[in-house]
């Protein structure tokens, strides 16, 4: 019985022992604050809503986003623990991305199209609520806000975006403990709050066509959706 005993717990006692050494950064989650770095890809979204304005020459005008272009985020990361679950977490970084806006004549079928290109400086403020650790992996989700500033230059087409925006976000992640640090897969959705478009359009007083389609809207709100990698 004792030699049956020390058979069947031999393996049991090896399987401990690599166990213990396959979990990376045991102790990374206790600091109380976190520095890194995020790389993604993105895709920025409008919400149109439309007004049903008639031009004088009895056109009216309707806008979609037939398609979507990936673009790219580069963030900074701090992370700062709140106990074993709560993180409070901010990003700071830049958004590049473009969407691809097509303008339809309901009346005699025109069509007109702009590329309208962003560059967006963000504040992301999160809360980030974390499960128990599973050996190296700990999924997790997010919520929080993100103020933006569109800093690309804007031109006198048909529609101008205004230069702030809001959103609010969630998402959700996993913590993958490495041996020498943390790769943050995170997939995010972001809903902006504000128009994100403007109305008052002067420049646009001796162009007829591109004043119809401008007035044609009532407001138009952000989204976007955010796929980033944080190595921390």
């Amino acid at each position: 019985m004792a030699v049956m005993a020390f058979v069947l717990a031999a393996p049991s006692s090896y399987a401990a022992k690599l166990n213990d050494k396959i979990i990376n950064r045991p102790y990374s989650d206790m600091r109380r604050w976190h520095l890194g770095f995020s790389v993604g890809i993105n895709t920025f979204d409008f919400n149109f809503h439309h007004n049903g304005f008639v031009t004088a020459e009895g056109n009216t005008w309707f806008m979609e986003q037939p398609s979507f272009s990936p673009g790219f985020c580069v963030n900074g990361l701090f992370n700062l623990r709140l106990n074993e679950y709560f993180s409070l977490r901010v990003t700071p970084g830049i958004y590049f991305g473009n969407r691809m806006v097509r303008f339809k004549d309901t009346t005699n079928g025109d069509e007109q199209k702009q590329d309208i290109k962003s560059a967006y400086l963000v504040a992301p403020i999160d809360i980030k609520f974390s499960s128990l650790r599973m050996r190296n992996i700990r999924p997790y989700m997010v919520a929080g806000v993100m103020p933006a500033f569109d800093v690309m230059k804007k031109r006198a087409d048909f529609l101008r975006t205004n230069t702030s925006d809001f959103f609010v976000s969630v998402g959700f992640g996993c913590d993958l403990y490495l041996p020498y640090f943390k790769l943050i897969p995170e997939l995010k959705f972001c809903f902006g709050l504000t128009d994100a478009i403007q109305h008052d359009r002067p420049d646009l007083v001796d162009d007829p066509l591109r004043l119809g389609v401008s007035n044609s809207l009532k407001k138009a709100t952000s989204n976007m959706v955010v796929l980033t990698f944080y190595f921390e």
